[in-house]
């Protein structure tokens, strides 16, 4: 008779949470710059650069999987990256996230206040910079009361998301016309040179790799249920947003996305236009509060991460007014760069993919290489070899380096 072994006898993690927790980090407001920013591509282009996008990511959260399993459980990406890859990489990985924090905390400031505006002007007279302080404001405190509060409250955003979110693009999809969803009234249109400009913006949008040692852990280094969990994961955010692509490039002409770029491209220019397509009031409704939701309950997770790293680093402890310290540290900087620079939020975003980048992509890479020649007999690697190794290194440096050429007006921008 076989040994039954403790996972086996007691609790064993499905994969569908797993799955859920990859695709509700993956899925957030970054969506929404996705049809603004693959203007240039358009609908077709869009599909070819998220799949593009969607395998290296898929495949460098892969690696990460790779290096943590030949670590003790619950090892982080400061243990790996420190003891494959040295003192100076671990310096550059941990500024970057912090970098992609602050940076993404800012823009979700900047796009809440934008939804705020373009809500309450309907009610009241509340201009952006009112707005942006009430988000801010409110979005703090829950964040200051306690992890609890944000655990409950992001539970019913979820909710709240996927119920807003079938209903509103149900609608939408039967105002979807073809001519407008694939161009055919511009004989003239260029999509091609567009194409490089969107990547970091994409990339941003797969964001999920901070949860794989975590993963790892919850499932007792079970690589097999792990790689379940980042494909199925993946997978239904990549389904979202081909939707989102449709409902959005089927219904909004191309033309009109340079008027949006032009004015910042924050969400509520957005909805601003799919208000003029929908007939029904319910479905704007619908998208309104969906766009609002998913918004917040992206800022409650990146601003949770923030708070607490800003609380380990500086010792502030857990008390009132402990607490008070790490949210003032936390919000006040981008509250101050919201107000200042009201429409950053499609820059903001461009920029979290260059620092995000670093860790997400070329990081894992780097530390693959560097574990297998460490751990030769690892029990997990990544197909494909150095080619693969080489493939993820050569997508991190392409996003890298795109954002540098639009400063330097090097990549022409849809616009």
């Amino acid at each position: 008779m076989s040994i039954i072994s403790s996972q086996q006898a007691g609790f064993r993690p499905s994969i569908l949470g797993g799955t859920m927790i990859v695709a509700g980090t993956a899925v957030g407001a970054g969506m929404f710059s996705i049809p603004i920013v693959t203007a240039g591509v358009w609908f077709s282009g869009a599909v070819l650069l998220l799949t593009y996008t969607w395998v290296c990511m898929f495949i460098s959260g892969l690696m990460i999987l790779e290096v943590n399993l030949n670590y003790p459980t619950g090892a982080s990406f400061h243990t790996m990256v420190g003891d494959l890859l040295g003192k100076v990489w671990s310096a550059i990985n941990g500024l970057s996230i912090i970098f992609v924090l602050y940076i993404l905390t800012y823009a979700y400031i900047s796009a809440g206040g934008s939804i705020t505006s373009h809500t309450l002007e309907k009610i009241m007279d509340v201009n952006q910079t009112e707005a942006t302080l009430i988000f801010a404001l409110i979005v703090t405190f829950i964040v200051w009361l306690s992890t609890r509060a944000v655990d409950r409250l992001s539970t019913i955003l979820i909710i709240g998301m996927i119920v807003s979110f079938v209903f509103s693009v149900s609608d939408m999809f039967t105002h979807v016309q073809i001519k407008v969803l694939f161009d055919q009234d511009d004989n003239n249109a260029r999509y091609l040179p567009y194409a490089l400009a969107a990547l970091p913006y994409l990339l941003t949008s797969f964001g999920y790799h901070g949860n794989v040692p975590g993963l790892v852990k919850y499932y007792q280094k079970d690589s097999r249920a792990v790689v379940s969990c980042l494909l199925y994961g993946t997978l239904i955010a990549l389904i979202i947003y081909f939707l989102w692509q449709f409902v959005i490039q089927g219904n909004i002409t191309r033309d009109v996305f340079k008027q949006i770029i032009a004015e910042g491209g924050n969400i509520g220019s957005l909805l601003k236009n799919m208000d003029t397509i929908c007939d029904s009031r319910l479905t704007n409704q619908l998208l309104n509060a969906f766009s609002y939701m998913a918004l917040t309950s992206s800022f409650l997770g990146v601003s949770l991460g923030l708070f607490d790293y800003i609380a380990d680093f500086f010792k502030f402890s857990d008390e009132k007014s402990g607490r008070a310290k790490t949210a003032l540290l936390t919000f006040l900087p981008p509250t101050l760069g919201a107000l200042c620079f009201p429409n950053g939020f499609l820059y903001a975003i461009g920029f979290a993919g260059l620092a995000a980048t670093i860790w997400a992509v070329i990081v894992p890479a780097l530390m693959a290489r560097a574990s297998r020649d460490r751990f030769p007999q690892a029990s997990y690697q990544v197909p494909g070899g150095q080619a693969m190794i080489i493939f993820i290194v050569i997508f991190g440096l392409l996003n890298a380096c795109i954002p540098i050429a639009t400063l330097l007006n090097l990549l022409p921008l849809y616009q």
